[in-house]
C-alpha cells in the first residue's frame, strides 16, 4: 500500500466518515461521520484464512447493520465466536489490520465488539 494513499483514507478508516458527498442543493462537499454503533445483522466465523490471516483464525466477520442505515462488513473481536448472536449490539473500535512487510506501514483499520451497556 502507497503511504499517501493510506493517509487519504484516515477518515474512513477511524472515523467512519464516509470521505465527503457532494449535494444536489449544495455544490461543496459535506462528510458525514458514523455513530459507530449498530447491531450485528449476520455473521459467519473464518477458519481457513486467506494468506497473511493465518495467526487471527478462526475469527468472525459480521455483517453490522449501522445505527444511521447503512450496513458495512467487519471482523467481531473481543468476544469468543460461540458467543456471537444476530442482534448484538457493538460498537466500532480502531485495531491493528495488518503490516507491510517487516519495516512497512503499520495498517489500523476498525472492527466491531459488543457494546458496552451503561
Amino acid at each position: 500500500m502507497q503511504v499517501s494513499r493510506y493517509w487519504r483514507m484516515n477518515a474512513q478508516r477511524y472515523m467512519m466518515a464516509n470521505g465527503g458527498v457532494a449535494t444536489a442543493e449544495k455544490e461543496e462537499e459535506k462528510t458525514f461521520t458514523f455513530s459507530g454503533r449498530g447491531t450485528i445483522y449476520s455473521y459467519s466465523t473464518v477458519y481457513d484464512a486467506p494468506a497473511g490471516f493465518e495467526a487471527y483464525k478462526p475469527y468472525v466477520v459480521g455483517l453490522i447493520k449501522l445505527d444511521e442505515g447503512p450496513m458495512v462488513t467487519a471482523q467481531i473481536t473481543d468476544i469468543d465466536a460461540k458467543e456471537v448472536e444476530i442482534g448484538m449490539p457493538v460498537e466500532m473500535v480502531t485495531r491493528k489490520l495488518r503490516t507491510e512487510g517487516d519495516e512497512g506501514v503499520i495498517v489500523y483499520g476498525y472492527k466491531f465488539r459488543p457494546s458496552v451497556v451503561v
